[in-house]
């Protein structure tokens, strides 16, 4: 595909914190006045924030050590912001437990400056040691988080919910069982909320061998819609792609994009046409306030984006993989990626 140049801001690089182990995985937030990311680097987590919408960072802190992180492949931490506190969960593992295995939430009172350890989410041991998860605040406070569950045979979508800050969770839920016995087994789950506090959640499914995105939403985290195929088109596979995808809401109207065989593909609000994009994986999708779409996604080693003034892909990176997009108060869009042991951030204006 022909690539048409686009002036980006300059890149930001957070340097790698830990002596030859690299900083990876990261994931972005934004709400009530913060810019923030967590990411994994080996075991341990950390958390970095910014004062001007993503231009400069603060030095990361360190969250926590574990004696294991569930760290690579969409694996790795997920962070939300609330209006008195900032949450991060990641699946780890304790001591003497050599793979990660339990989805634990830590949180700040003092805007990142200091972390303590809060609740387990899974109640069922070992039940998150796929390691693969979302976490999303919903408008009134609470806390939903959702993950590939084994706590039986196959692979199943699981949900729970906490109302005080990551401190406690609820009863954990089956959010979807498939009439196959399991879902795909390593493509991670998305979740995003509407103003309602409506939570939507997508993964990979599999039925009658295909591997392809479903959606289902809640009110009450506790009863959720009928699961519904997303995009036109199946994929075949008799095999985990380890790749999972971007999710949106506007006005009740879904934004999705996917990866499906070698190609990325989107299905923006009021169509459920899905419209090819390009060839490539690991998609990101962020929707402003201003009704803009932006994609960012990996290509032979490299980040390439989709924004509202080119119609084509154009270059975000020449190396990197797995980005990460968040829509910003200010209308415009973040990026973060990882490359080589360091994590690289990226505003795209409009």
């Amino acid at each position: 595909m022909m690539m048409i140049p686009i002036l980006f801001l300059m890149a930001t690089t957070i340097p790698s914190v830990e002596q030859s182990t690299p900083s990876r995985q990261p994931q972005l937030a934004a709400a009530h006045g913060i810019v923030a990311m967590t990411f994994g680097s080996g075991s341990k987590i950390y958390f970095a924030s910014s004062q001007d919408q993503g231009k400069t960072w603060n030095a990361p802190v360190k969250v926590a050590e574990a004696n294991s992180l569930a760290l690579g492949r969409h694996r790795g931490p997920r962070i939300a912001i609330l209006k008195d506190a900032i949450v991060i969960s990641a699946v780890v593992g304790g001591t003497g437990v050599k793979q990660a295995d339990t989805l634990t939430a830590y949180r700040s009172l003092d805007r990142g400056k200091t972390w303590t350890r809060a609740g387990v989410i899974n109640d069922v041991p070992a039940s998150t040691r796929e390691g693969l998860h979302a976490m999303t605040a919903v408008p009134d406070g609470t806390l939903f988080a959702a993950w590939l569950d084994l706590r039986a045979k196959g692979t199943q979508l699981y949900g729970s919910k906490s109302t005080d800050g990551g401190l406690t969770w609820s009863k954990n839920v089956a959010i979807y069982n498939s009439p196959e016995g399991t879902i795909c087994q390593c493509c991670h789950p998305t979740l995003t909320v509407d103003a309602s506090g409506r939570v939507y959640a997508m993964w990979r499914n599999v039925i009658d061998g295909s591997r392809d995105f479903y959606v289902t939403s809640t009110i009450d985290a506790s009863h959720f819609s009928e699961a519904a195929k997303l995009g036109e088109g199946t994929w075949k596979l008799n095999a985990c792609p380890m790749d999972g995808g971007g999710l949106a809401v506007e006005d009740g109207k879904l934004i999705s994009a996917w990866r499906r065989d070698g190609d990325i593909f989107l299905i923006e609000p009021g169509t459920t046409t899905e419209r090819k994009i390009a060839p490539g994986k690991d998609v990101a999708l962020a929707r402003t306030r201003n009704h803009d779409t932006y994609l960012a996604w990996t290509k032979d080693g490299g980040i390439q984006a989709l924004t509202p003034k080119s119609p084509k892909a154009v270059q975000l990176a020449t190396e990197g993989g797995f980005p990460t997009l968040i829509a910003l108060e200010d209308g415009t869009v973040l990026a973060a990626w990882e490359t080589h042991d360091t994590i690289e951030t990226k505003r795209l204006d409009r």
